[in-house]
């Protein structure tokens, strides 16, 4: 008789999805290929899911509650199951994503991951580490998922311009990125603003920070050094931070030259051609 693995729901979030999916699949009596087939993907995989030895995609989790009609169990689970499965230091954070109303980041050389696209990302983890990618890949882009909340936050980003600049993964990576951050102007949800060289010393020398305003808790600072994450509700730091943010959104363009700037460098530096090097004659 095949020995199946006993998972206690309670052990984590992962282990949690896994009880569930079998459940799931049992009550409509399917095997694992069975449920393989339907949905796409082999029967090894979802044992491995079943068994907490795999993290689900979203699609997966989508997929799976189509086909078992359990409206929505598995997507919601998917989205807390990819939270749990980011760096411990950053949780925390994420929770408090989740949670804020409004969001103002600045950032010095990046574009913050609630803005990322998946290749931008890709480029981003897999600058010394490719490890598991893939799966860290769509953790960090499930955090998006707070957009589609039925009241989304208020994000405000601050970008230096540097970060446009920033080649990371070839001009085809860029471009897709910058036009993701174009894509931007018409949502009054989700403003972005650049930070020229032009505007010379500024209020964010010292780096980047986000600052989460919630409804019911605190105000929260959050700054990030390597491998570890410092959130604080001090209200020196809060101050401190928020009014370092007003004078970083008065030294940025507005939200149209910033677009402007933006669609310049896109055009000028990341426009449509092969990256140098690519595909040479021998």
């Amino acid at each position: 008789m095949t020995q199946i693995h006993t998972l206690d729901p309670g052990a984590s979030p992962l282990d949690y999805y896994g009880y569930e999916l079998r459940r799931c699949r049992e009550a409509a009596s399917l095997t694992q290929k069975q449920l393989g087939d339907i949905l796409g993907y082999t029967a090894s995989l979802v044992g491995q899911i079943e068994t907490a030895r795999k993290c689900p995609t979203l699609e997966f989790s989508e997929r799976v509650d189509v086909a078992l009609e359990t409206g929505g169990l598995l997507s919601r689970l998917a989205v807390l199951v990819m939270r749990s499965q980011l760096p411990a230091w950053f949780q925390q954070v994420a929770e408090i994503e989740v949670r804020a109303a409004e969001i103002y980041t600045f950032q010095t050389h990046l574009i913050h991951g609630l803005l990322q696209t998946e290749n931008y990302v890709r480029a981003v983890l897999g600058a010394l580490d490719e490890t598991d990618l893939d799966e860290r890949t769509a953790v960090r882009l499930a955090r998006q998922r707070i957009f589609e909340k039925e009241e989304p936050p208020v994000l405000w980003a601050v970008i230096s311009e540097a970060a446009l600049y920033q080649k990371l993964g070839g001009a085809d990576v860029m471009r897709g990125q910058l036009l993701k951050l174009l894509a931007f102007e018409k949502n009054h949800r989700i403003n972005v603003q650049v930070l020229p060289f032009e505007a010379g010393a500024h209020a964010g020398l010292q780096g980047s920070f986000n600052l989460y305003r919630c409804r019911q808790d605190p105000d929260i600072v959050y700054t990030e050094g390597y491998g570890s994450g410092h959130p604080t509700a001090n209200p020196d730091t809060v101050r401190d931070c928020s009014l370092r943010y007003d004078h970083l959104q008065a030294a940025a363009l507005s939200l149209r030259d910033s677009a402007e700037l933006i669609r310049r460098v896109m055009e000028e530096r990341y426009a449509e051609q092969r990256d140098s090097g690519a595909d040479r004659v021998a």
